[in-house]
């Protein structure tokens, strides 16, 4: 099982996602920037509920003042969060509405909407929605590649992409885009806690169309390599090198190396207690 996959309902239309919403103005624009940064801080000390709500109160402020673009930002993070917290409705209930709101903000094919896409395939991915997801992926996989993305966030997507090919059990194209995916976090600096994810991904793969018996020395290797690029950034005291800790260890200890699990768990914890 792939450690980027955490643990259908259709809300009604949202009355701003009209071709007459495009000339509305807000009343009020929300401070973004400082939700944002607030939001990290919530993040850096693993304070998920704390996030959830300040996401809640925040998205309410934004109908009552009829920023939606503002909007649209919060859903991505609440795409993300619920997904975290496994909450199915409340992830895809966000995507779906960040999805309508991509045209009513006139923001087709533009990056803005490649990312929305991409988050919302991957709520349907960490769902177990594998077909869906591809689609999506796919949408903006054209989308963003076309407006030239930034890498990491191309990298992203392979990565994610990948993992729903091998759910389908479309194992040559998930290989493709992992490959791919750390080609590129291999030349980004600070790349290598993404880098790790995606040898430990890689390690599922093959596990899934190998077996552990046939596969063994690919999976070590890859377990090897992660490894390395964990410790190559153990200096690392930020919020999301914790989160990539935290998330690693129980795929280490599914392969039997406890040790290095529980020191990926107890650095993950002195992390979060610093915040």
């Amino acid at each position: 099982m792939s450690i980027l996959k955490p643990e259908d309902y259709v809300e009604p239309a949202c009355p701003f996602c009209t071709d007459a919403y495009k000339d509305k103005k807000p009343a009020e624009h929300l401070p973004v920037d400082r939700i944002i940064s607030k939001l990290d801080s919530l993040f850096a000390k693993n304070d998920n509920e704390g996030a959830a709500r300040h996401l809640d109160y925040w998205l309410g402020e934004s109908m009552r003042t009829g920023d939606m673009r503002a909007r649209l930002t919060l859903l991505e993070e609440q795409m993300g969060l619920m997904r975290k917290m496994g909450n199915d409705k409340a992830a895809t209930d966000a995507a779906d509405e960040a999805l309508r709101l991509v045209p009513a903000l006139s923001q087709e094919n533009t990056k803005c909407h490649g990312t929305v896409l991409l988050n919302a395939a991957t709520v349907h991915k960490a769902f177990g929605r594998n077909s869906r997801a591809i689609e999506l992926y796919g949408e903006a996989k054209k989308i963003l590649e076309a407006v030239n993305a930034p890498e990491d966030l191309l990298a992203g997507l392979y990565n994610n992409m990948a993992i729903a090919y091998v759910s389908l059990g479309e194992y040559a194209e998930a290989r493709a885009l992992f490959r791919v995916a750390l080609e590129i976090m291999l030349r980004t600096d600070g790349g290598e806690c993404d880098a790790a994810i995606t040898c430990l991904n890689l390690a599922d793969l093959v596990m899934a169309q190998m077996g552990a018996e046939e596969g063994e020395k690919e999976i070590e290797n890859y377990l090897d390599r992660a490894e390395d690029l964990l410790e190559a950034a153990k200096e690392r005291t930020d919020g999301y090198y914790a989160f990539v800790c935290d998330k690693c260890a129980p795929v280490f200890m599914n392969y039997g190396r406890f040790l290095y699990s529980r020191e990926l768990k107890d650095r993950a914890v002195r992390i979060y207690e610093r915040h």
